[in-house]
C-alpha cells in the first residue's frame, strides 16, 4: 500500500464521519463541498473534513483510494458513502439520517 493510501486509510479509519472536500467546513472551496457541509451540519453529526486542496497527494489519491472520481467524498465508520450528489440523494429520503442513527455516529455538541 502506498504512503498517500496508508494515510487515507489511517483518516478513514480513526474518524467516525469524515469528508474529504475542497476548504473547510467554514470556508468550502466549491458549491458540490458547500452542500455537503450544510448536509452534514442538517443531519447534526460530528465529523471530520480533509482540505485536500492543501495536500495534492490526497487531492488525488482519495480518487483511486474509493474509485470515485469526483470531490468531496463521504465515509461513515469506514465505508464510502459517495458524493454530494448521493449525500442529497440519501439526505432527501431520510436515508442518511438513518445510516448514522444506525451506525451510532455521534452527535455534533
Amino acid at each position: 500500500m502506498s504512503d498517500t493510501n496508508q494515510r487515507i486509510a489511517d483518516i478513514v479509519g480513526g474518524n467516525d464521519v469524515v469528508l474529504f472536500m475542497k476548504g473547510t467546513p467554514l470556508f468550502p472551496q466549491c458549491g458540490f463541498s458547500s452542500r455537503a457541509v450544510a448536509i452534514l451540519d442538517h443531519c447534526g453529526v460530528a465529523y471530520d473534513s480533509v482540505d485536500v486542496l492543501q495536500d495534492m497527494e490526497i487531492r488525488q489519491g482519495i480518487k483511486s483510494y474509493s474509485d470515485w472520481p469526483t470531490i468531496p467524498q463521504l465515509y461513515v465508520k469506514g465505508e464510502f458513502v459517495g458524493g454530494s450528489d448521493i449525500m442529497m440523494e440519501m439526505f432527501e429520503a431520510g436515508e442518511l439520517q438513518q445510516m448514522m442513527d444506525d451506525k451510532q455516529v455521534a452527535k455534533a455538541s
